[in-house]
Protein backbone atom coordinates (compact mmCIF):
# COMPACT_ATOMS: atom_id res chain seq x y z
CA UNK A 1 0.00 0.00 0.00
CA UNK A 2 1.36 3.37 -1.00
CA UNK A 3 0.22 6.75 0.25
CA UNK A 4 0.47 9.86 -1.90
CA UNK A 5 2.99 12.61 -1.27
CA UNK A 6 2.00 15.55 0.89
CA UNK A 7 0.84 18.73 -0.82
CA UNK A 8 2.29 22.14 0.12
CA UNK A 9 -0.94 23.13 1.88
CA UNK A 10 -0.72 20.04 4.13
CA UNK A 11 2.76 20.89 5.43
CA UNK A 12 3.21 23.22 8.38
CA UNK A 13 6.31 25.21 9.22
CA UNK A 14 7.54 25.55 12.79
CA UNK A 15 10.26 27.66 14.34
CA UNK A 16 12.99 25.39 15.72
CA UNK A 17 15.43 28.01 17.00
CA UNK A 18 16.31 31.70 16.85
CA UNK A 19 19.93 32.69 16.27
CA UNK A 20 21.52 36.14 16.11
CA UNK A 21 21.78 35.89 12.34
CA UNK A 22 18.41 34.25 11.61
CA UNK A 23 16.04 31.35 12.21
CA UNK A 24 15.99 27.60 11.75
CA UNK A 25 12.63 26.20 10.59
CA UNK A 26 11.21 22.66 10.51
CA UNK A 27 8.52 21.09 8.34
CA UNK A 28 5.81 18.94 9.92
CA UNK A 29 2.33 17.52 9.37
CA UNK A 30 -0.55 17.46 11.80
CA UNK A 31 -2.83 14.62 12.83
CA UNK A 32 -5.73 15.96 10.73
CA UNK A 33 -3.56 15.57 7.65
CA UNK A 34 -2.92 11.92 8.53
CA UNK A 35 -6.62 11.23 9.15
CA UNK A 36 -7.58 12.86 5.84
CA UNK A 37 -5.02 10.85 3.86
CA UNK A 38 -6.05 7.59 5.56
CA UNK A 39 -9.73 8.33 4.80
CA UNK A 40 -8.90 9.27 1.20
CA UNK A 41 -6.66 6.24 0.55
CA UNK A 42 -8.31 3.34 2.37
CA UNK A 43 -11.69 4.76 3.46
CA UNK A 44 -12.75 5.85 6.93
CA UNK A 45 -14.06 2.36 7.74
CA UNK A 46 -10.79 0.61 6.83
CA UNK A 47 -8.41 2.15 9.36
CA UNK A 48 -8.38 2.58 13.10
CA UNK A 49 -6.10 3.78 15.86
CA UNK A 50 -5.54 2.66 19.40
CA UNK A 51 -3.45 4.26 22.14
CA UNK A 52 -1.73 2.24 24.84
CA UNK A 53 0.97 2.69 27.46
CA UNK A 54 4.20 0.72 27.54
CA UNK A 55 6.84 1.30 30.25
CA UNK A 56 5.41 4.75 30.99
CA UNK A 57 5.35 5.86 27.35
CA UNK A 58 2.23 6.51 25.27
CA UNK A 59 2.11 4.59 22.01
CA UNK A 60 -0.38 4.65 19.17
CA UNK A 61 -0.98 1.83 16.76
CA UNK A 62 -2.67 2.42 13.44
CA UNK A 63 -4.38 -0.53 11.83
CA UNK A 64 -5.43 -0.87 8.22
CA UNK A 65 -7.88 -3.50 7.05
CA UNK A 66 -5.94 -5.22 4.26
CA UNK A 67 -9.21 -6.79 3.11
CA UNK A 68 -9.66 -3.45 1.37
CA UNK A 69 -6.77 -4.42 -0.98
CA UNK A 70 -6.87 -8.21 -0.77
CA UNK A 71 -10.53 -9.32 -0.72
CA UNK A 72 -9.74 -12.95 0.12
CA UNK A 73 -8.05 -11.93 3.41
CA UNK A 74 -11.51 -11.40 5.02
CA UNK A 75 -10.98 -8.59 7.48
CA UNK A 76 -7.30 -9.01 8.36
CA UNK A 77 -5.81 -5.95 10.08
CA UNK A 78 -2.16 -4.94 9.81
CA UNK A 79 -0.84 -2.64 12.56
CA UNK A 80 2.11 -0.24 12.87
CA UNK A 81 2.88 1.71 16.02
CA UNK A 82 5.17 4.30 17.55
CA UNK A 83 5.74 6.30 20.70
CA UNK A 84 4.96 9.99 21.16
CA UNK A 85 6.38 12.84 23.22
CA UNK A 86 4.53 15.50 25.20
CA UNK A 87 4.00 18.90 23.64
CA UNK A 88 4.70 22.22 25.36
CA UNK A 89 1.02 23.19 25.48
CA UNK A 90 -1.35 20.28 26.14
CA UNK A 91 0.96 17.50 27.30
CA UNK A 92 -1.37 14.48 27.12
CA UNK A 93 -3.18 15.55 23.95
CA UNK A 94 0.14 16.43 22.32
CA UNK A 95 1.65 13.08 23.25
CA UNK A 96 -1.35 11.21 21.82
CA UNK A 97 -1.26 13.27 18.63
CA UNK A 98 2.51 12.82 18.28
CA UNK A 99 2.31 9.05 18.70
CA UNK A 100 -0.44 8.91 16.04
CA UNK A 101 1.59 11.03 13.59
CA UNK A 102 4.66 8.86 14.17
CA UNK A 103 2.66 5.67 13.61
CA UNK A 104 1.41 7.18 10.34
CA UNK A 105 5.03 7.93 9.34
CA UNK A 106 5.62 4.18 9.79
CA UNK A 107 2.88 3.59 7.21
CA UNK A 108 4.69 6.04 4.91
CA UNK A 109 2.42 9.07 5.27
CA UNK A 110 4.60 12.16 5.02
CA UNK A 111 7.84 10.22 5.19
CA UNK A 112 9.26 12.64 2.62
CA UNK A 113 9.48 15.25 5.41
CA UNK A 114 12.48 13.33 6.75
CA UNK A 115 14.35 14.40 3.60
CA UNK A 116 13.84 18.12 4.19
CA UNK A 117 16.84 20.35 3.59
CA UNK A 118 18.23 22.48 6.42
CA UNK A 119 15.99 25.57 6.42
CA UNK A 120 17.74 28.74 7.57
CA UNK A 121 16.07 32.13 7.25
CA UNK A 122 18.34 35.20 7.36
CA UNK A 123 17.53 37.86 9.97
CA UNK A 124 16.80 40.33 7.15
CA UNK A 125 13.88 38.12 6.09
CA UNK A 126 12.13 37.98 9.47
CA UNK A 127 11.38 40.08 12.51
CA UNK A 128 13.64 39.06 15.43
CA UNK A 129 13.18 41.04 18.66
CA UNK A 130 14.92 40.20 21.94
CA UNK A 131 15.82 36.72 20.71
CA UNK A 132 12.24 35.90 19.63
CA UNK A 133 10.40 35.78 16.35
CA UNK A 134 6.64 35.73 15.98
CA UNK A 135 6.51 35.66 12.18
CA UNK A 136 4.56 32.81 10.61
CA UNK A 137 5.85 30.90 7.60
CA UNK A 138 4.25 28.56 5.08
CA UNK A 139 5.29 26.18 2.33
CA UNK A 140 4.60 27.96 -0.93
CA UNK A 141 5.77 25.13 -3.20
CA UNK A 142 7.26 21.69 -2.79
CA UNK A 143 8.58 19.19 -5.33
CA UNK A 144 8.85 15.54 -4.33
CA UNK A 145 10.34 12.69 -6.36
CA UNK A 146 10.51 9.09 -5.14
CA UNK A 147 9.47 10.16 -1.62
CA UNK A 148 12.32 12.71 -1.44
CA UNK A 149 12.02 16.48 -1.37
CA UNK A 150 13.84 17.89 -4.40
CA UNK A 151 12.54 21.47 -4.33
CA UNK A 152 11.12 23.78 -1.67
CA UNK A 153 9.96 27.40 -1.40
CA UNK A 154 8.87 29.04 1.87
CA UNK A 155 7.19 32.41 2.39
CA UNK A 156 6.95 34.65 5.42
CA UNK A 157 3.20 34.97 5.93
CA UNK A 158 3.58 38.30 7.78
CA UNK A 159 5.63 40.06 5.09
CA UNK A 160 4.55 38.06 2.03
CA UNK A 161 8.21 37.73 1.08
CA UNK A 162 9.64 34.47 -0.26
CA UNK A 163 12.40 33.74 2.28
CA UNK A 164 13.70 30.31 1.31
CA UNK A 165 14.23 28.59 -2.04
CA UNK A 166 16.04 25.29 -2.42
CA UNK A 167 16.44 22.81 -5.25
CA UNK A 168 18.40 19.59 -5.12
CA UNK A 169 21.35 19.61 -7.47
CA UNK A 170 21.08 17.13 -10.33
CA UNK A 171 23.80 14.45 -10.43
CA UNK A 172 26.28 15.03 -13.25
CA UNK A 173 26.90 12.01 -15.44
CA UNK A 174 30.51 11.11 -16.19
Amino acid sequence: MTFRDLRADEIDVRLQSVKQNGLVLLLYKDARCDMNILDETVGAENWQREHYECKGNLFCKVGINVNYYVPESSGKWVWKSDCGTESNTEAQKGEASDSFKRACFNWGIGRELYTSPFIFIKKEDCNINNGKCYDKFYVEKIAIENKKIVGLAIRNNDTGKRVFVWQKQKQQSA
